[in-house]
């Protein structure tokens, strides 16, 4: 499809050269280039094509002679031409002027009448008119006009005319090269005025500067110096002169253009439910979204944060995305196709899709599927819904996520220590307890052994120790025989067994792997090696194997004898029993078969005594690694402190002026109170907890050692801990008070807002501030400087319309440059002032939104002028109040 017969859905920056001479100019210089006007013309075609230039405006000296022959060639071609001519106004300052696609010569021929040069037939003479008043006749028109090489002999700067410099009629203004460039040039004056610096020549709003070196030879328009870039959505004149109308954002020299690398969202698709056909091709600068309530603005952005899998900050915020995504997507599982561009992964394009109840998938450029998730590729997306910015500003949690974006990098690090240690402290106090649990259940086995020592006595006083003396052997013998057969071999087998599992694999070393490795045949000799110590490592295991099988049916056969040997003393023993006498009314049998219980449990008992300084000293050990833990978190922690300051002072860098962000270290000791709480300590609520907030030296490492120490320690602590709440605190068990030691206090921050919008600087902290001002500090960190989307639904909500337009659409504005923004909103100043690049207008017919191709562009178009009208800020009245902006 050619240029200028396809319809665009976006605005973008044209290349347009703006003062194109036709075949005959170059006598008017004493010169001759020896072309016919057709040679001439194809050749300016060939340059335009090459030059990517899609608007030539024509400028001959008073003479349109060949505007016809150029525009018939030029069109067929789609390039468009703005017919017109350059003229001298009675000051002999030199205008070039410009009208609409479709002028006729007739009707340019009868404007150059109307501008009364003083010789018709010479056009370099000047006309009678004065500058003004020939501006107003050429808007009288419906033309533009802009001042030709202002700074040279016959420039209107030059001529230090101030009076029509402030004219607001004259748009533009023509200089050789950059701004820059005129820097110093007669006492820096030029340069002064073209900045709106100069109180003489101040102006309500800036001159439009453009480059436009007249094109006398066709390859002058290779010249940078020879275009200017003007953003239109469909090239046409009325776009052409609305975009002077904001030349801060729609005119550009092509020395101000620089590549910007940052993410974008490139084409949406919907495929059913109540956004089905939907198609949108957004801009990579500023997207606004709007419509009546209920079309599917919010969707729109839901709809998007759901193929990126993101959820919400707040919770009602995600209580309400997965309302919407239930609606309009579930009952017909509909689903969303996104296009991206990554900064993260240097450019590359993914398309991203997901079905209602299904993951996102991700393809690469080629169309394969791609092992990367949405975070990987946009990590720093942000999507923000209907007054999710509210729900933040109320939550300390919500703004310290917000903040982790702008962290060092070391933080992060410092983070995942942290909750490393803190994790080790867990598995450490599971092991701790276990210990003290095991300690204690021996100790209380081993308490017994004196008392049944002492019956043991009691019986062989009677004699019957000496006559049964063969039991305590017959009980070590079986438990010996029972360790044999249940740990040792299995244990050595389970160790072999490990071996056989850590053999070495060489897949890593398939030829795929190394076939285009350097050393490719080194790489395949150490694969020969590895492969050879696997099967020598296996001859020796399965020959292991044999021998350990014979052993372990060897050892089998013996304790089988062992125990038969066993059996035979205990029958022997049971005779023996028979032949004890009777005592106080037992039978010789229930004497020696009380007699061997004992001994049973005297033998079980007697080893665990060994075992209890064993297990105080793992329980000691335990401690020494938990203290080391500690150790090692606290110094984490100071890291962590030190990274977040490091950020912020870099951050408060970036918003001078606007915010100041503090941080109050580890502040936030409500898990502790809540912890205690959750204890159920007697006598003890949150109010007898304050103390914990009270004291700046607190901290639940230390208050887990004042317990251990008891209570007289926790009276003594200067923390205000009354005698009642020590007493509860040292019943806490050995676990709870290990827990206390892992519970981490979040640092606070302090957002402090600017209110002064001028003069002295006055900042406020964020919850004394009004909802709009809460929500006016939130935005400040969210427009920062960022390489993936924002996305907003509603900024505007909670905010004064004057603070967005004095704040936010500057903001706006200057960001845009390098940064994607999609907002959805009902506030005309944001789509209008920030001037964006894509407006898209949601329309709801039989339950389903519809946006079509001509809703679709920048404020240029004039169904999105129209319904922008209609739509934003109550209609035609607030419209009528922008109609300079909106070319009315």
């Amino acid at each position: 499809m050619n240029e200028m017969s396809k319809s665009y859905t976006k605005a973008q920056f044209w290349k347009c050269a703006m003062q194109v001479n036709p075949v005959g100019y170059i006598s008017y210089r004493g010169d001759d280039h020896g072309m016919t006007q057709d040679d001439y013309n194809q050749a300016l075609l060939k340059y335009a094509q090459e030059q990517n230039i899609k608007v030539l405006g024509l400028a001959d000296h008073g003479n349109v002679d060949g505007v016809d022959a150029i525009r018939t060639l030029m069109n067929d071609h789609e390039i468009l031409v703005f017919p017109g001519f350059e003229i001298a106004s009675s000051e002999k300052v030199h205008f070039v002027c410009l009208y609409p696609e479709e002028t006729t010569t007739v009707e340019l021929h009868r404007y150059l009448g109307d501008l009364k040069l003083l010789d018709p037939e010479d056009g370099i003479r000047p006309s009678r008119l004065s500058g003004e008043q020939l501006l107003r006749v050429v808007d009288d028109h419906g033309g533009l006009v802009y001042a030709a090489h202002c700074i040279d002999d016959s420039g209107l700067l030059q001529k230090r005319l101030s009076h029509i410099w402030q004219n607001p009629l004259l748009k533009a203004a023509q200089i050789p090269s950059t701004i820059e460039a005129l820097k110093g040039i007669d006492g820096d004056f030029y340069r002064r005025v073209i900045l709106n610096k100069d109180p003489a020549y101040q102006r309500e709003s800036p001159v439009a500067v453009i480059n436009a070196k007249d094109v006398a030879m066709p390859e002058d328009l290779a010249n940078p110096k020879a275009s200017c870039l003007i953003k239109m959505t469909n090239p046409s004149f009325e776009a052409f002169k609305l975009a002077f109308q904001d030349p801060e954002s729609r005119v550009r020299l092509n020395s101000d253009i620089s590549e910007s690398y940052y993410s974008r969202l490139e084409r949406l698709r919907v495929t059913g439910g109540y956004l089905d056909g939907l198609d949108i091709g957004f801009s990579e600068h500023l997207n606004a979204i709007i419509g009546g309530r209920g079309t599917g603005k919010s969707t729109l952005l839901e709809c998007i944060r759901y193929v990126l899998d993101l959820r919400p900050i707040g919770k009602n915020a995600q209580k309400q995305h997965d309302e919407i995504i239930k609606e309009n997507f579930g009952k017909s599982k509909a689903r969303v196709e996104l296009a991206i561009r990554s900064s993260k992964m240097n450019g590359r394009r993914f398309t991203l899709s997901r079905r209602y109840g299904e993951s996102t998938s991700i393809q690469d450029e080629q169309g394969q599927p791609s092992s990367f998730t949405p975070r990987d590729l946009l990590p720093e997306v942000e999507i923000f819904g209907q007054n999710e910015i509210y729900e933040i500003a109320q939550d300390p949690v919500g703004q310290g996520q917000l903040l982790e974006r702008f962290l060092e990098s070391g933080q992060s690090d410092a983070e995942r220590a942290i909750q490393e240690a803190i994790t080790k402290l867990s598995e450490n106090r599971v092991k701790v307890v276990d210990a003290l649990k095991g300690v204690s259940e021996i100790e209380d086995e081993v308490a017994r052994l004196p008392k049944l020592e002492e019956q043991l006595e009691q019986f062989n006083s009677l004699g019957i120790g000496e006559k049964l003396k063969i039991i305590p052997h017959l009980e070590q013998a079986k438990r010996i025989i029972k360790r044999t057969n249940e740990q040792e071999g299995p244990s050595l087998e389970r160790s072999v067994n490990a071996v056989r599992d850590n053999l070495p694999d060489t897949i890593f070393l398939s030829d795929t792997a190394i076939e285009k490795l350097p050393g490719v045949e080194i790489f395949k000799k150490i694969r020969a090696e590895l492969d050879s110590m696997r099967n020598e490592t296996e001859a020796l295991l399965q020959e292991w194997q044999k021998k350990y099988d014979g052993r372990a049916r060897q050892i089998e056969i013996l304790s089988s004898q062992l125990l038969e040997v066993v059996k035979n003393e205990e029958e022997v023993l049971e005779k023996n029993f028979k032949a004890l006498p009777s005592c106080e009314g037992k039978t010789g049998q229930q004497v020696g078969e009380e007699y061997q219980r004992l001994m049973r449990d005297i033998e079980k008992i007697r080893p665990q005594k060994a075992m209890i300084a064993s297990r105080e000293q793992f329980h000691a050990s335990l401690l020494k690694r938990r203290k080391a833990i500690l150790q090692d978190l606290s110094i984490q922690r100071s890291e962590r402190s030190a990274y977040f300051e490091r950020s912020l002072k870099k951050l408060n860098k970036r918003l001078a002026g606007k915010l100041r962000l503090q941080v109050q270290t580890e502040a936030d000791r409500q898990p502790v109170v809540n912890f205690l709480l959750n204890c159920k300590l007697e006598g003890v609520g949150e109010k007898r907890l304050a103390w914990i907030n009270e004291n700046d030296d607190f901290s639940p490492v230390r208050l887990a050692e004042l317990i251990r120490l008891g209570a007289d320690s926790l009276r003594e602590a200067n923390w205000g801990i009354t005698p009642t709440v020590a007493d509860a605190l040292v019943k806490l068990s050995p676990a709870q008070a290990l827990q206390l030691e892992e519970i981490e206090q979040p640092d606070m921050i302090i957002i402090e807002l600017n209110t002064a919008h001028e003069g002295a600087e006055k900042f406020r902290i964020l919850n004394r501030l009004s909802t709009g001002q809460q929500c006016t500090a939130i935005l400040h960190l969210l427009l920062l400087e960022n390489k993936d989307p924002l996305l907003m639904d509603q900024p505007e909500d909670n905010l004064d319309n004057a603070f967005i337009a004095d704040r936010i659409v500057t903001e706006l504005r200057r960001a845009k440059i390098a940064r994607q923004f999609i907002f959805a909103t009902h506030n005309a100043n944001i789509p209008v002032f920030g001037d964006a690049e894509w407006i898209g207008v949601f329309e709801a017919s039989d339950n389903q939104a519809i946006m079509r191709n001509e809703a679709q562009g920048a404020i240029d178009v004039p169904h999105v002028r129209d319904q922008a009208a209609a739509i934003l800020e109550g209609g035609k009245a607030a419209f009528n109040q922008r109609r300079l902006k909106y070319g009315y």
